[in-house]
């Protein structure tokens, strides 16, 4: 099983690979969609062991060490790094890539009989750039299995080469559910068909976003002032001024 956990890769401002997890059994087909082609190329580059992840997990059959995940994966037509060149024939395409196989497994170095029993003797004198798309990526996954040690497939940008997934989906769910050899295929694409059921994830699906700041309580509506009504006057101060009169008439009349 290939385990993937938070895999990130750092780029020279953002990051080449947002933090991605997936996992994928034996016997089983993923798409991974993602729109940039630098994306979709780095997660490729790591999920096959030829790219060390700045952080995060990669393991595949309980081992991480990155020399076992690369002899045990093949990475299939990546742009800008094992694609075909356009210029070259398939015949000499067939003998270059036999060559890489190791030497127990690979046999005589001859292209026409790995094309006679492979069924692609009606390629042989064509260019790369003449070949149909779905031809091309049956051609490109027969030659990566053409090492017995490889159990898991990455294919980068399959649906780049032809919008009709058709020219490609049926392959690679034929390579995965095959019973006398169980592969695990990961198929990084720019976006999964309308008709996928089967399972997916998304290039960035275990990036950790800041939570968003809490908004402020609204102010609560202020309460009127109290109205301070006056103290009531003491009955002595409410006594009329004329209340003195009469000492001052008694005073008045001693006088006279």
């Amino acid at each position: 099983m290939l385990s993937v956990q938070q895999l990130q890769i750092n780029g020279r401002r953002d990051d080449l690979l947002p933090a991605t997890s997936l996992q994928v059994h034996r016997g089983e087909l993923m798409l991974v969609a993602g729109e940039g082609q630098d994306q979709r190329t780095a997660l490729a580059l790591a999920l096959s062991g030829r790219m060390k992840p700045s952080n995060g997990v990669l393991s595949w059959d309980n081992t991480t060490k990155t020399k076992k995940i690369r002899l045990a994966s093949a990475l299939v037509d990546s742009p800008g790094v094992n694609e075909p060149e356009q210029h070259l024939s398939v015949r000499d395409l067939v003998t270059e890539d036999l060559s890489l196989i190791p030497r127990r497994y690979r046999g005589a170095l001859l292209s026409k009989p790995w094309l006679k029993v492979n069924s692609f003797e009606d390629l042989a004198e064509l260019w790369i750039e003449q070949l149909p798309a779905g031809r091309r990526l049956e051609l490109l996954t027969a030659l990566a299995l053409a090492d017995p040690a490889t159990d898991l497939l990455v294919i980068d940008s399959p649906d780049r080469h032809s919008a009709d997934p058709g020219t490609w989906l049926p392959r690679l769910q034929a390579l995965a559910s095959d019973a006398g050899r169980p592969l695990a295929v990961v198929a990084v694409v720019g976006a999964l068909p309308d008709n996928w059921t089967g399972p997916a994830a998304v290039i960035g699906n275990s990036v950790a976003y800041p939570p968003e700041p809490e908004a402020e309580p609204a102010p609560s509506p202020t309460t009127p002032a109290a109205v301070v009504e006056p103290k009531a006057k003491h009955a002595a101060d409410t006594a009329p001024e004329t209340a003195e009169e009469p000492e001052i008439e008694n005073l008045q009349r001693t006088a006279k």
